[in-house]
């Protein structure tokens, strides 16, 4: 019997936060909770990463996940954005590290191919299939939904990254 592993899913954002917990033992999916962490909108830099720090650590305390994944950034056209939210991720990825979690990383593109079946899906249909996927869930955002997609897709994985984890330990 397959272990039950519970798994936290962050789409990062300096605005919204999104996150989901579910549980996935073999096969099998539970959604456990989905939420958002905005920090305040008017704040300086320094005081909203703070937030989302904050936030993200309660969640984490909350309902203590057994890893962690993290969807990456594409690059923006605008370098200003793109160089503050590569600031909300490393506090992102810092959180569930520091709280002693393996963290992973997906590319938006993987997330899409591993929920929906192709990687340039739409929100509407990321939204669709995690609600397939996690019978009964209440989402708390397209943030959160997105979130949930990457633990989603971080549990479709987990046997993978095992065997690969197996191979490169026994090759050194």
């Amino acid at each position: 019997m397959a272990a039950r592993l519970r798994l936290i899913g962050i789409d990062p954002g300096l605005r919204n936060t999104g996150w989901g917990i579910i549980e996935s033992e073999g096969s099998r999916l539970i959604h456990i909770a989905n939420g958002t962490v905005r920090p305040e909108a008017s704040a300086k830099l320094a005081v909203r990463l703070k937030q989302l720090f904050e936030g993200l650590g309660e969640v984490l305390a909350q309902y203590r996940p057994d890893g962690a994944a993290v969807e990456k950034t594409f690059v923006n056209k605008d370098a200003n954005a793109t160089l503050k939210l590569g600031q909300a991720r490393g506090v992102l990825l810092l959180a569930p590290a520091l709280a002693g979690l393996e963290v992973a990383e997906y590319a938006p593109n993987q997330v899409k191919k591993a929920v929906v079946g192709a990687g340039h899906a739409g929100k509407g249909q990321i939204k669709m299939m995690v609600k397939m996927l996690l019978p009964g869930c209440n989402l708390h955002s397209d943030d959160a939904a997105d979130a949930l997609a990457v633990a989603i897709t971080h549990a479709h994985r987990l046997p993978l990254l095992e065997r690969e984890r197996k191979i490169a330990m026994a090759q050194g």
